[in-house]
């Protein structure tokens, strides 16, 4: 304690016998301090006042809220486009049946509901139409394409608004449907968007049958910024699907993704089997899957309807992706599809970049559909 007196007592004077030795020093500082100090001022002082102008652009882009017009325009422009083989059909189909027709006649409707049902909108959904059109009691030419129109965006605008997000993530999305109507590439282009939007995404690669099915869904994922679990080939998919909802828990995850198998001939009938993977979702989380997502592929018309009856009857699906309008001459799938099904047409897929998987628009649908070339 005495050393540490001691100690504390010589300190002081060193201080005060250093004090004044040091003021030469502090007059040799200032030279050197303008030029030290200057800088670290601005180099603090910048960042912050910056930090506003760079979150301010935001204020500027509220106007940059304009390109919102031109980025429909080109969507707008893309799809009318892309639904040139189904436009052409249609328009020919007109232009042959009232080309020289002052006046429409039973015989005229008739004609017109058969060329509807070639282009895929059905025959129950063509009945209809024409009975709107008759009973709106037109006789002129124009009137009747018009009225057509407007039944048509009726028709398609009449669904229920898509699922709700859930109230807490992770956002369970489960996606079905048959081999070959494009659901791996949904799914990157879905991940994709997710990620686009800030979300972090999670995919569970449960098709664990098919060969190079994971492999497709990693390439995706690679793409998209999206992580991805996958087991052995031949693995139990409803294990698959359960051990990707407890990672995206346990990782606070904002979306999931799961890819189920689309075999409809095998040994293990298909429907029981992605029965099985929704239960095994639920088991883990109560209330996922928030959403089963059907994807069915255009270009193979009313059978795409019969495929929506048997997966809704089996799992319920929320929601409809429909791909490869841009491949087929009867686009009014569409309309059959909107027509037959209380389910809402979320997306549609236009061609083969991400941007080409767009949320479904009726309003622009029906003016890409009917526009004149």
């Amino acid at each position: 304690m005495r050393w540490f007196g001691r100690k504390k007592d010589s300190t002081p004077p060193e201080k005060t016998d250093s004090t004044p030795a040091p003021e030469p020093a502090v007059d040799s500082l200032p030279p050197e301090a303008p030029p030290v100090a200057p800088p670290p001022e601005p180099a603090a002082v910048s960042p912050q006042p910056e930090l506003p102008p760079a979150e301010a652009p935001a204020a500027p882009e509220a106007p940059a809220a304009e390109p919102e017009p031109e980025r429909r325009g080109r969507y707008f422009s893309r799809l009318r486009q892309r639904l040139a083989k189904t436009r052409q059909s249609l328009a020919e189909g007109f232009g042959r049946i009232l080309t020289g027709k002052k006046k429409i006649d039973a015989a005229t409707l008739e004609q017109i509901e058969e060329m509807l049902i070639t282009a895929d909108v059905g025959v129950q959904t063509a009945t209809d139409l024409i009975a709107r059109v008759t009973a709106a009691k037109v006789d002129d030419v124009d009137a009747l394409q018009e009225v057509l129109r407007t039944e048509v965006l009726a028709i398609l605008s009449a669904q229920p608004p898509p699922p709700r997000l859930a109230a807490t993530p992770p956002r369970v999305i489960m996606v079905v449907g048959v081999n070959g109507v494009g659901k791996t590439t949904t799914i990157g282009k879905l991940a994709a968007r997710f990620t686009a939007e800030g979300r972090s995404v999670l995919i569970a690669a449960a098709d664990t049958f098919r060969a190079a099915a994971a492999d497709q869904l990693a390439i995706w994922a690679e793409r998209a910024g999206a992580g991805i679990i996958r087991h052995k080939d031949g693995t139990d998919p409803a294990a698959v699907a359960y051990d990707t909802v407890e990672a995206a828990l346990a990782r606070r995850v904002d979306v999931v993704i799961v890819d189920t198998a689309g075999r409809l001939h095998t040994k293990i009938n298909l429907m029981e089997e992605i029965k099985k993977v929704k239960r095994s979702i639920a088991k883990r989380l109560p209330e996922a899957p928030h959403e089963v997502l059907l994807v069915l592929d255009a270009t193979t018309g009313q059978n795409a309807v019969s495929q929506a009856k048997l997966f809704n009857e089996a799992l319920g699906v929320t929601g409809i992706a429909l791909t490869k309008l841009d491949g087929t001459a009867k686009g009014g799938i569409v309309i059959a599809i909107c027509q037959a099904f209380d389910i809402p047409l979320q997306y549609i897929g236009i061609g083969e970049s991400i941007e080409d998987l767009q949320d479904f628009d009726p309003g622009q649908f029906v003016e890409a559909l009917f526009s004149k070339a």
